[in-house]
């Protein structure tokens, strides 16, 4: 299928490794020119190379810029003033009990998980008005849906981005902007195995063990049964991009693998 991506231009936040990358490369492949941020400057020439590896003739550009602040966002704004596609990958999770959670940990996962994409979409989502097209999507996660009781600080930055997301689109109402929010479950990277690991029943249990004692115990809704992978969330995040995305718009696009028990 042609995504129709081949002279458009888009912005991954966050693109040096797992959801961000994939993302990165995914829409690298379908023929858009790509721009991704990093805050590691070796890892940001790494992440560059594997998407111009992974995609003949990828056009690819690295901006140095931790856009959690704003001084971040404005070296990216500076760097790129325009997109067509912008996609707010940015965040972060982190379990807490919700009473030792601090202002400055409430504060900081708003910062980070929330203020990125508010920061970016006030310059972008403006300009995209007023060409009349353009995509903002929001990655969010499962967890804004329902919030887990062990980190209820993340879960707060995950509903609010889907907030921030439907309100954003309601100011589209007749244009050819479309934005969206997609909410998938646990990803498959070397952070989350590392995390889960940490949580295991006991010690010694190969990786497959753990993954599988973590959806018996935390995620027994799941219908697939085991984490996703980065290129699944990538493929549904690239049709939302697309002009053959352009039905839908202000929706929380779940990829999750039916963890969230509703019809809706």
């Amino acid at each position: 299928m042609d995504l129709q991506l081949n002279h458009k231009t888009a912005i991954v936040t966050a693109a040096t490794a797992g959801i961000g990358l994939a993302i990165a490369r995914t829409l690298a492949q379908e023929g858009a020119a790509v721009t991704i941020t990093g805050r590691d400057r070796e890892k940001l020439a790494e992440a560059v190379a594997a998407i111009e590896s992974g995609a003949k003739g990828a056009r690819v550009t690295g901006v140095l810029a931790d856009v959690s602040t704003p001084e971040g966002v404005a070296t990216l704004t500076a760097n790129q003033p325009e997109t067509d596609i912008l996609i707010n990958n940015l965040g972060f999770y982190e379990a807490t009990p919700f009473a030792e959670i601090t202002d400055e940990a409430w504060l900081r996962m708003f910062e980070v998980n929330v203020m990125s994409g508010v920061r970016l979409s006030r310059h972008y989502f403006p300009q995209m008005l007023a060409k009349n097209q353009g995509r903002v999507i929001f990655i969010s996660s499962e967890v804004g849906a329902f919030t887990p009781p062990d980190m209820v600080h993340y879960g707060m930055s995950k509903s609010a981005q889907l907030a921030v997301s439907r309100g954003m689109a309601e100011l589209t109402k007749g244009t050819g902007v479309t934005v969206n929010s997609v909410l998938p479950s646990a990803t498959r990277s070397e952070g989350i195995m590392e995390y889960l690991r940490q949580t295991a029943p006991r010690p010694g249990m190969t990786d497959a063990q753990v993954e599988a004692n973590f959806f018996a115990t935390y995620r027994p809704s799941s219908l697939i049964a085991r984490m996703i992978e980065a290129d699944e969330i990538a493929a549904m995040v690239a049709l939302l991009a697309s002009p053959l995305g352009a039905a839908s718009n202000g929706a929380a696009v779940r990829v999750e693998g039916g963890t969230y028990r509703s019809i809706l």
